[in-house]
């Protein structure tokens, strides 16, 4: 029997497990029954087998922040307990019954600002609570969300499986998340919280146009356009889409992470607050249609993400490691001779030209000026 963790045994014996609801990247998620009472949970089922070591620690983390965070707000799901076999851990979850994100807007038949407000509120206060915690969040998109039940205007943050804990001067390095959510510091490999607030300002820009503020025929094209496009808020819809819908996207979306609101702020925009500038007349445009299509493009996007970032992540250091190679070699020969690597170490060490020389056998010699 092998038991990797201090969890709870003996999930089997107190609860039947029903059919699947969905699945990740590291495990899949059914109904399940209290066996004495009948009551119905979700459970997030974590297979063993072929864990490796930091598959252990990324199981540790996810329940931590779940035991931080689950009964913190409303808008987050509930962790009743965790358990553990020889073969799986089992994450015993709140059930939420009322659907996803684009379905339930699908059912709703019309939507207005207020609607997207009032859905972008509920994000932004996961994040801040996240962020107040001390936890990055790294996926925030519409299908990490679910209504807690039919009639029910509660969303809830379902998955947790890429956060992290971070302190204030704690920098990311790894690519994660979700195609079109990615903020442009994650695909340059340094960020922090301010890339969730990101998401939620794509996820802000999608509801209320049908559509992401960046676009590719292809990932890569994708991630250029997150990285060097302006922010579109000018054409079609845009021009029916109220001013403080706009202040807010653009206060989410700039680039520079260090200029964009905390989620916090964010929570006290007009637009976001409760009856607020946010206007009840439904949108003109077919949103919910739009949205629909979307949502498929986006699935689709998410099946080939993974392996396409870290290729992405490749080229761009390859691409790095020729534009330094191209500056070295000023006489455009496909070599760079000694002269050049010795002026380039001349301008990078700001050392007086001719400090450098040969030593025996040819080698380089860095000889630094006294200081002065």
């Amino acid at each position: 029997m092998v038991y990797w963790f201090d969890f709870t045994r003996g999930f089997t014996e107190h609860f039947t497990v029903g059919d699947k609801l969905g699945e990740g990247a590291y495990g899949c998620t059914h109904i399940c029954f209290e066996k004495s009472t009948g009551h119905e949970y979700a459970v997030k089922i974590l297979r063993k087998e072929g864990m490796q070591p930091e598959d252990r620690e990324a199981v540790q983390k996810e329940v931590k922040i779940l035991k931080t965070v689950s009964q913190s707000i409303e808008n987050i799901v509930v962790l009743y307990g965790v358990f553990e076999d020889s073969t799986a851990v089992y994450l015993l979850l709140e059930l939420c019954t009322g659907g996803e994100l684009f379905d339930h807007i699908k059912e709703q038949g019309s939507f207005s600002e207020a609607d997207a407000a009032n859905i972008v509120r509920q994000i932004l206060r996961v994040t801040a609570e996240c962020h107040l915690n001390g936890i990055i969040h790294r996926d925030l998109k519409p299908e990490n969300f679910l209504y807690a039940s039919k009639g029910l205007d509660v969303l809830k943050a379902i998955d947790f499986g890429l956060s992290d804990f971070f302190k204030p001067d704690t920098k990311f390095t790894r690519i994660v998340g979700s195609p079109y959510y990615v903020a442009p510091e994650v695909l340059k490999k340094n960020y922090g919280p301010a890339a969730d607030v990101w998401s939620v300002g794509v996820i802000a820009y999608v509801l209320l146009c049908g559509g992401p503020p960046f676009w590719g025929e292809t990932d890569e094209e994708l991630f250029d356009s997150i990285i060097d496009d302006p922010l579109d808020l000018e054409t079609d819809p845009w021009p029916n889409v109220s001013e403080s819908a706009k202040d807010l996207l653009r206060r989410l979306l700039t680039k520079d992470g260090r200029l964009r609101l905390s989620a916090s702020q964010a929570l006290s925009h007009p637009w976001v607050r409760e009856g607020g500038a946010a206007p009840q007349i439904p949108l003109c445009y077919d949103i919910v249609n739009s949205l629909h299509q979307f949502s498929k493009q986006s699935a689709l996007k998410r099946l080939f993400f993974k392996n396409f970032a870290q290729n992405w992540d490749a080229k761009h250091q390859l691409q790095s490691l020729a534009d330094q190679f191209t500056a070295l070699d000023k006489d455009n020969s496909g070599k760079v001779t000694l002269s050049e690597f010795q002026a380039a170490i001349e301008v990078r060490f700001q050392l007086p030209s001719g400090v450098n020389d040969k030593g025996k056998g040819g080698r380089l010699i860095l000889r630094p000026s006294p200081p002065s």
